[in-house]
């Protein structure tokens, strides 16, 4: 990501920053979205390296994260004895 335009008092009034997403590439960062700014412009660039995370990094991550917090055969044996449970009314003909 690269901001630019950072906060900056001018003649009284706060210019806000605007963040940006860029690749870098043969020495140079290309925006990946349209920007809006004059050729030519000096602008402060703030680099922040933001770690790529795949969905699968993220499932890998959570599994086995409920381990421990419940009774696996108490929840079945739940499940089971609640589904004898009727709450369907009983139809009158």
């Amino acid at each position: 990501m690269i901001g630019y335009n950072l906060p900056t008092k001018t003649k009284g009034e706060i210019k806000l920053g605007k963040t940006i997403r860029a690749k870098f590439s043969k020495g140079f960062f290309k925006p990946i979205e349209k920007i809006n700014i004059a050729e030519g412009k000096e602008v402060t660039v703030t680099i922040i390296d933001v770690p790529f995370r795949s969905k699968e990094d993220a499932f890998e991550k959570a599994a086995g994260a409920w381990k421990g917090t419940l009774n696996a055969k108490k929840l079945i044996k739940d499940i089971y004895e609640d589904r004898l449970l009727s709450t369907r009314k009983i139809p009158s003909l």
